[in-house]
């Protein structure tokens, strides 16, 4: 197209690739011509945006977005949260063409205020994921989320229950619900997985148990059996006998054969219900109220690895998606190697040397 004069300033036209015209005013009649040729090499190269795309708010694509992804129930009711409270306070009125990095950075100091580093994080991973589709679908040049700057996650040390303090936990439940403690404490299973398991995938004979659902309830749901966490967290447990032993003593005092398919063994109760009746028993155990049923998890993973179970085996075990995940978590349980890396080059070269150090001289 071509540049011309109205009204003492020029215009300068272009026609994008479905034939629709675009115009913009200058002052200069070679900052025209560039901008003309700018924007038709961008239609030649597949990079051009219609700068009327960008003019929907963040909220309104953000909606769409989160509508067509694949994501469990969990995680979908996750992201809705951090959107809802913390993403579209801020950022949900702007064109999303407008968000400037400027912005995204101001939101993460907003949150940091507020919410651990890891919770941050998660929001931007969260607003991130929505621009990155939004330069996808080419509404945007470029993500607003690249080169921010994030908090610092330190996680804290994990503290260890003691044996005595898990044996007062399961003591200070309610009868109904002490196998649960023995469940996270000699299988390791999560809290939504220990809640779903179904009297269908307890193998007495072989002493084991198949974890591959999980009991979630979602806002506004009832509580109901969906797949777990990942495809890593399903997993075969080898069961212990003083978990086996448990569990036969808590099918026979209470019976799941109510014709219901699967058979839960324990009650269908809502995350907060069960909260509730963990936060009494530890109270009544004299327990600190960040024992929580992942506490059980973690002393499982240090009973794993004090009995010199690989980095392989308390993975597979705990259904982690990596070794490195296993390792960033446990990490400081397992011991240290200083002292066995001295003792296996003293065992072999120590002994050489020392032999012929002592070995008499030869004489002539």
């Amino acid at each position: 197209m071509s540049v011309t004069r109205r009204n003492g300033r020029w215009q300068a036209r272009y026609r994008d690739e479905t034939g629709r015209q675009h115009s913009k005013m200058f002052d200069r009649k070679i900052d025209g011509t560039h901008w003309e040729a700018d924007e038709l090499a961008k239609i030649g190269n597949g990079s051009w945006i219609d700068p009327r795309s960008g003019k929907v708010t963040f909220k309104e694509y953000a909606d769409d977005w989160l509508a067509i992804q694949p994501l469990r129930p969990t995680t979908l009711a996750r992201y809705e949260q951090s959107l809802r409270l913390n993403i579209y306070p801020r950022l949900g009125h702007r064109p999303i063409s407008s968000v400037r990095p400027s912005h995204v950075q101001a939101m993460i100091a907003a949150l940091s205020d507020h919410l651990s580093a890891s919770s941050v994080r998660l929001n931007v991973v969260v607003t991130s994921g929505i621009f990155k589709a939004a330069v996808l679908d080419r509404r945007l040049a470029s993500n607003p989320c690249l080169g921010v700057k994030l908090p610092e996650v330190h996680p804290d040390r994990i503290e260890i229950m003691t044996t005595a303090q898990v044996v007062a936990l399961q003591e200070a439940m309610p009868p109904e619900w002490r196998p649960i403690v023995l469940l996270g404490a000699g299988a390791g299973l999560r809290q939504g997985e220990a809640l779903g398991v179904v009297k269908e995938r307890i193998d007495f004979l072989r002493l084991q148990l198949r974890v591959d659902k999980q009991l979630i309830n979602l806002p506004g749901e009832q509580p109901r059996l969906a797949p777990v966490k990942t495809k890593t967290s399903v997993r075969t447990i080898p069961l212990p006998q003083v978990v086996i032993d448990a569990l036969a003593a808590h099918l026979a005092g209470y019976p799941t054969d109510d014709g219901r398919q699967p058979a839960l063994i324990f009650p269908a109760t809502s995350r907060q219900q069960f909260s509730k009746i963990w936060r009494a028993a530890t109270k009544r155990a004299g327990l600190p109220q960040s024992v929580t049923y992942h506490s059980l998890r973690h002393y499982y993973a240090s009973l794993l690895i004090r009995h010199g179970e690989s980095v392989k085996a308390v993975q597979e075990r705990l259904g982690h998606s990596s070794a490195v995940t296993t390792l960033n978590i446990y990490s400081h349980l397992w011991p240290d190697s200083d002292d066995r890396t001295r003792a296996a080059v003293d065992e072999v070269l120590g002994a050489s040397v020392h032999s012929a150090c002592t070995a008499p001289e030869a004489t002539g």
